[in-house]
């Protein structure tokens, strides 16, 4: 997977667990907990609809690596 496919990827996951982010207004260095106030089950919700939409697997060991969009989108660039 590249990188805008990456991007196309974690925008469509956050715009279906939170409909209310604007994500035209969402920085990549944004942290996804606490800049998108995605609590601790909308973030696991996110990692399930990332895995389902990429087949790409997300360990819990590995979740410091995706706290912000920029990290979920180079993740996802190297894993998927």
């Amino acid at each position: 997977m590249n990188e805008q496919d990456a991007r196309d990827a974690v925008r469509a996951a956050i715009g279906k667990v939170a409909p209310d982010v604007e994500l035209a207004e969402v920085d990549e260095d944004a942290r996804l907990r606490q800049d998108l106030e995605l609590d601790s089950l909308d973030f696991l919700r996110l990692v399930e609809t990332i895995d389902a939409a990429t087949g790409v697997d997300i360990p819990e060991r590995d979740y410091p690596e995706v706290a912000t969009v920029k990290g979920l989108i180079g993740y996802l660039a190297a894993h998927g």
